[in-house]
């Protein structure tokens, strides 16, 4: 398997891939401007909107790992156009969905045309780059990945108000035609030497044990702990992964050789980007209600708000590799972690109702530049700890992590928020109707919006959010600092590039 030799063509693969890259992370949080029309439009419950909308993401981690490997195996390109073709049919069926019902098949099937594409993308940059431009590609790809999201939510913010949510299908629709033909332009076919059968109950294992953490994530803070959905979904993902792991070392040729992540590289890449996401992914769930129901702006404007943060990280993504090729990967990836750490501390301390925009503006920055630093060395750690080969599965893995990542980290820091704004807002309401008082303390939207006539109910219940915001925010802050404290305890030289042959053997030995 050779890299390519023409510059030119190197380029065209890389526009090509991002593209098809930013059509799946776009879509990830797109139709979530669109909450209130979709419950209008088709007369259905919010539980509805919600299952819609988690449909896509849910899909899409379930079935990144074995998909990956399928690209790996059956070659990346053939694998990648099958992808494009069924992403881009599948939001058209979801732009003239006559229900609900149609709607949520086809996020399902976005979300199986999305895991086809996501773990290509980067397996062909790996695969096709060499060595010394290899990071710097990565670096791109990485910002695209942190960044693509917002980026896609302002577009959907805008088209939600000046035209329908039938739109919003329109950007992935346009991306995936644009990158599939720049695939078959460019992009080269690549595929390993299969020497065993496919694993498929390793796959049915994977996509069990990753479907039911994601949806326990995505369900327990809406609906509880003990939820019989959430409590399913939990189960069904212990399970799955206790399935997984014993499969996997049992057999020749396994999807995913668990042992692998005895290597620190690709441990600790796992970690990092696993936090790194987490933490970026409950950020924007804190920063939201902030800008709209503390700071009355409106669905638009607040994802405005987080461009300068978006535009930061991908270009902190960019120069990553630089910074890593002169200080090595593990500094740069401690550093990234220290400044996105001060960037929770900032958000922590600065914030207030008073304050504006401006007291979280310095936080949000630290923020962007940490996680741009972080992202592509921790990438790169991880699909730099198995061969070229396996890239597929590589990055799949990868894709994994940052969906766990971001399932955990919207879960956890929202959870904190709810419960410190309920706390705060408790020692705010003495005297407040009861019917009033129960309005205010299922958040502070519905605070705002009952509240209008009282001044101050809305100001307590304002001003609660920021004490659960900096509760939320200290949490985050001691996550990253463990993970920062990890790489420097646990892996010795991050920028190391570990054989890419058999896995390590008993005691910390590879063979």
């Amino acid at each position: 398997m050779s890299t390519i030799d023409d510059p030119r063509r190197r380029r065209a693969v890389l526009a090509a891939v991002c593209l098809a890259l930013m059509a799946v992370v776009a879509s990830v949080s797109g139709l979530n401007v669109a909450q209130p029309q979709l419950a209008v439009g088709f007369g259905v419950a919010q539980s509805t909107v919600l299952a819609v909308l988690n449909s896509y993401p849910v899909t899409l981690a379930a079935l990144l790992l074995p998909l990956g490997a399928a690209g790996d195996r059956w070659g990346r390109k053939p694998v990648l156009l099958t992808g494009l073709g069924l992403f881009g049919a599948a939001n058209v069926v979801a732009a003239f969905a006559p229900s609900a019902g149609i709607l949520l098949a086809a996020r399902v099937l976005t979300g199986v045309g999305a895991a086809m594409i996501m773990p290509v993308t980067l397996a062909v940059i790996t695969s096709s780059f060499p060595d010394e431009e290899r990071s710097r590609a990565i670096g791109v790809w990485t910002g695209v990945a942190g960044g693509g999201g917002i980026l896609g939510m302002v577009l959907s913010a805008v088209l939600v108000d000046v035209a329908s949510w039938r739109w919003l299908f329109a950007l992935p629709v346009a991306l995936v035609a644009v990158a599939a033909a720049g695939t078959l332009r460019s992009v080269p076919d690549s595929r390993e030497e299969a020497r065993h059968r496919f694993d498929v109950l390793g796959s049915v294992t994977s996509a069990a044990a990753v479907a039911g953490l994601v949806l326990a994530l995505h369900e327990g803070p809406g609906h509880g702990w003990t939820a019989p959905l959430t409590l399913l979904g939990l189960g069904a993902g212990v399970l799955g992964l206790l399935g997984f792991a014993v499969h996997e070392r049992r057999r020749p040729g396994p999807l995913l050789d668990v042992r692998l992540f005895r290597r620190r590289g690709l441990a600790t890449g796992s970690v990092v980007l696993l936090a790194v996401f987490g933490v970026q992914a409950g950020i924007f769930v804190v920063l939201y209600p902030y800008f709209q129901a503390v700071l009355g702006w409106s669905g638009l404007g607040a994802t405005l708000a987080l461009l300068p943060t978006a535009l930061l990280m991908m270009a902190a993504s960019g120069l990553a590799p630089r910074l890593a090729a002169r200080v090595g990967r593990r500094p740069a990836t401690a550093a990234g972690i220290a400044v996105a750490t001060a960037g929770l501390l900032l958000l922590a301390g600065l914030v207030s109702v008073d304050g504006g925009y401006l007291s979280v503006l310095p936080g949000m920055l630290a923020m962007g530049l940490g996680m741009g630093l972080t992202m592509t060395p921790a990438t790169e750690a991880i699909t730099g700890s198995l061969p070229r080969a396996r890239q597929g599965v590589a990055s799949a893995l990868n894709d994994v992590t940052r969906e766990l990542g971001t399932a955990l980290g919207v879960a956890l820091l929202g959870t904190l928020l709810a419960a410190g704004y309920r706390r705060a807002v408790d020692a705010r309401l003495d005297g407040v109707p009861a019917g009033l008082a129960d309005a205010v303390r299922r958040g502070v939207a519905n605070a705002v919006a009952a509240g209008t006539r009282s001044s101050d109910v809305v100001r307590a219940a304002q001003e609660s959010f920021v004490d659960g915001w900096r509760q939320s925010m200290w949490a985050g802050a001691g996550v990253l600092a463990a993970v920062l404290v990890f790489v420097l305890a646990w892996d010795r030289d991050l920028s190391a590039r570990e054989p890419a042959g058999a896995p390590a053997r008993p005691g910390g030995r590879r063979g």
